[in-house]
């Protein structure tokens, strides 16, 4: 996978998580799960983009790490959205699943990224 691939999928995800978060009820539960999902979903192709332009190997590899980290946020909140609200729609199965597929890339990154 081409690393600008990677800046499409990312950018991509974020938005189509705020898509889903639009569906959620109004109750307290959903209100936290919308707010801290859409933060880390956003994030993590915020923090990518950002390592485009690192001043050298370390700074790429820490928004890589931070990317991950939200990523792995990211994967948590669908998670729990599962299991409180079995979703088990198309949509929902695609964030859950390309959640995985990114915290995946972003570590392979992370661990072959040589300083």
């Amino acid at each position: 996978m081409r690393q600008n691939d990677l800046l499409t999928r990312t950018f991509t995800f974020g938005v189509n998580c705020l898509k889903f978060l639009r569906k959620l009820p109004n109750d307290a539960e959903s209100k936290l799960i919308r707010f801290q999902l859409g933060k880390s979903a956003t994030s993590i192709g915020a923090n990518y983009e950002e390592s485009q332009a690192g001043s050298s190997k370390a700074d790429f590899k820490n928004k890589v790490k931070i990317a991950l980290r939200e990523a792995r946020e990211s994967n948590f909140w669908l998670r729990v959205l599962e299991k409180l609200d079995g979703y088990d729609s198309e949509e929902f199965k695609y964030l859950l699943n390309e959640s995985n597929e990114l915290k995946n890339i972003l570590a392979t990154i992370v661990n072959n990224t040589k300083l």
